[in-house]
């Protein structure tokens, strides 16, 4: 049972979990001075957990069924791949977590209306079509697209929309930054989040090439990749200053502490050669998320403009 239960915690991949965490965390941030309500917070968090654990099963799952998690696969071993977990097991631990996302996500209606049925129903057929279904997002070159859309907007927009009512932030900022702000904020755990996926890619290019995955690292190669990754990052690191230019305090630019580490991810990921290399670049990029999504969060609650 013990050796059962941590296949099913490896299987659910903990350390990108922070993808999931930090947009709800951006976006109730953003709402600190205007309404905090804790339980569609802790609803959206919930949800958004949900919602990454299941698509990491489904993952699993597809990938295993796709033969695209052989045994020449670079990256951490998955549950089913390796035996661990039955497929059939492992598919039907996916509609159960994707289900308890749907009962969780239920629990927002009465916070922000029948329009978060429709949200949270193509959050999970999103997560099942990432590698399954008939033309999955992830084999086609449509992955990094999905990650900054859920990951990034989606649930930064929604938090935010479940505390306000409003997809508009205000406090004394200058026009462009009321009507694009909340936007922009969700751009920053959006654009860190497929810098995860890009390493992923990057690493597993050449097996993907042999199972047909059309992933943008497959498409247009490694240069690409490595371009990707630095504008993503610039953008990240250029939206604070942005919020600071608009009106906010200089508490907004915190997240900038995380340069350091920010340039050594870089480096890092520019060098990489072997499995070792982009596994170890992959662990620094999900702690530079953590990092700048929570300083990031912080900033937005201390640096708000003054009325």
């Amino acid at each position: 049972m013990q050796g059962k239960a941590k296949a099913w915690v490896l299987a659910s991949r903990p350390k990108t979990l922070p993808a999931a965490l930090i947009p709800v965390w951006i976006g109730f941030s953003l709402s600190w001075e205007i309404q905090i309500l804790l339980i569609p917070a802790l609803l959206c968090l919930g949800f958004a957990v949900l919602i990454q654990i299941g698509t990491n099963f489904a993952n699993d799952y597809y990938d295993f069924k796709s033969g695209a998690d052989g045994k020449e696969r670079k990256g951490p071993p998955r549950a089913v791949a390796s035996g661990w977990i039955a497929p059939s097991t492992m598919f039907k631990g996916t509609m159960l977590t994707f289900a308890a996302a749907f009962l969780m996500g239920l629990g927002l209606i009465p916070y922000g209306g029948w329009i978060l049925l429709i949200v949270g129903v193509v959050s999970i057929l999103c997560g099942l079509a990432y590698t399954g279904g008939p033309y999955p997002l992830g084999y086609n070159g449509l992955g990094d697209l999905f990650v900054f859309l859920f990951f990034g907007w989606v649930a930064t927009l929604f938090t935010f929309y479940l505390q306000t009512g409003s997809f508009t932030i205000g406090l004394g900022i200058s026009g462009f930054l009321r009507s694009f702000g909340l936007w922009l904020a969700g751009s920053v755990p959006g654009a860190l989040a497929v810098n995860l996926l890009i390493i992923n890619n990057l690493r597993d290019r050449d097996e993907d090439l042999l199972v047909g995955k059309k992933t943008l690292a497959v498409r247009f190669g490694r240069t690409f990749s490595l371009a990707q990754f630095i504008l993503l990052n610039t953008l990240s690191y250029t939206i604070p200053i942005m919020f600071f230019c608009g009106g906010y305090q200089l508490a907004i630019l915190l997240p900038l502490i995380c340069l350091p580490i920010g340039i050594w991810q870089t480096i890092r990921f520019v060098r990489a050669r072997s499995v070792g290399d982009f596994n170890a670049s992959l662990a620094l990029t999900a702690l530079h998320l953590m990092l700048f999504g929570l300083l990031f969060g912080f900033g937005l609650i201390l640096g708000v403009p003054n009325p």
